[in-house]
């Protein structure tokens, strides 16, 4: 006959088998070591663990309200048909946005699909929570970032804080479809532009190398310079380009916050930042050619002694697979074996 101890063991090691089984169909205890932007999901599909720069998010079925508060992660969740009820805008009417502030490369998406404008450049905790969302997703830098809303938020809603600046937005799809369950959305528009860019890569002549790649300034004091790891540094490596070095010496502005893809260049340090013997000019049309080259601090730039400086459209600054795409064909266009000549 058994005594008090006897089955109270038993029952313990019962208890912890079925506790096992359950666990099975979770996210393992190793939840907590994943990295920043890595995915974990049950066999079942639900729940789904993403960590991000606040800690671990655990979503518990698939989302069906996303708020994003970043007009730039919106192209991409367009993309993949995430259920986007509304989302910050940033300027209207300009040349990279439509009435609404939503970009121009994707706003008639978004109004086929009802996706509201919460607020137009600084975020608005009031609309986000009127959208009664059950995601919010938030950039971790960047000037459409709304993390100073992040401890005013959390209580609404799961919240999602993700980085664009150190992945191309191919990556950012293929994270975004995993917590959302929209991975094979994902995997059919990476695929459709990855075929896009093996074709563009064939048919282009590239310009001298390297190449310095940037949002030139307006006014013309200076410029934001993509590095290696912006989505447009990997495209363009991808496509054979070779980013020009940034002098170390012009570093230092993090006025953006720190950020990976981009080194602001202004002043007197901005001639020695454009060190490559080609010049891409992004969210930019063809006049702001001419009005780089006549920018007297860069004359003595090999770019413009050689005239090998060229602009690759208004809807490049913040890439998705919308703009992306564009992208391709501006670079066709400029760079195409008819129309090329060095």
């Amino acid at each position: 006959m058994l005594n008090n101890t006897s089955l109270f063991n038993r029952f313990f090691a019962l208890f912890v088998f079925c506790f096992l089984l359950v666990g099975c169909d979770q996210p393992s205890s190793h939840s907590s070591s994943l990295k920043i932007g890595q995915v974990e999901k049950s066999k079942s599909g639900w729940p789904r663990s993403i960590m991000t720069r606040e800690g671990l998010l655990t979503l518990d079925k698939q989302p069906s309200r996303i708020v994003s508060t970043s007009v730039t992660l919106s192209g991409t969740l367009l993309a993949i048909n995430a259920p986007l009820v509304a989302s910050g805008a940033t300027m209207a009417n300009t040349s990279v946005a439509a009435e609404q502030g939503f970009m121009r490369q994707w706003a008639n998406v978004a109004e086929e699909r009802g996706v509201i404008p919460l607020y137009q450049t600084e975020p608005n905790a009031e609309a986000i929570i009127k959208a009664n969302p059950d995601l919010i997703i938030i950039s971790a830098t960047g000037g459409d970032s709304a993390l100073k809303l992040y401890d005013q938020l959390k209580n609404i809603a799961p919240i999602l804080v993700i980085g664009y600046d150190d992945k191309s937005w191919i990556q950012l799809a293929d994270v975004l479809g995993n917590i959302l369950g929209l991975e094979e959305q994902a995997k059919t528009i990476t695929q459709r532009f990855e075929k896009g860019l093996k074709e563009t890569k064939s048919m282009i002549t590239l310009p001298p190398q390297p190449t310095t790649a940037m949002v030139y300034y307006q006014d013309g004091t200076g410029a934001n310079i993509w590095t290696t790891e912006s989505a447009q540094g990997r495209i363009l490596q991808e496509l054979g380009f070779t980013i020009a070095d940034i002098p170390e010496s012009v570093k230092g502005n993090i006025s953006m916050g720190m950020r990976n893809d981009i080194v602001i260049a202004t002043g007197e340090r901005f001639p020695d930042a454009v060190t490559g013997h080609s010049v891409l000019l992004f969210s930019a049309s063809k006049d702001r050619e001419t009005a780089f080259k006549e920018n007297h601090y860069l004359r003595e730039t090999s770019a413009v002694k050689n005239n090998q400086v060229f602009a690759v459209g208004d809807d490049t600054f913040r890439l998705d697979y919308y703009s992306a795409t564009n992208l391709l064909k501006q670079l066709q266009t400029q760079f195409g074996h008819q129309t090329h000549v060095q």
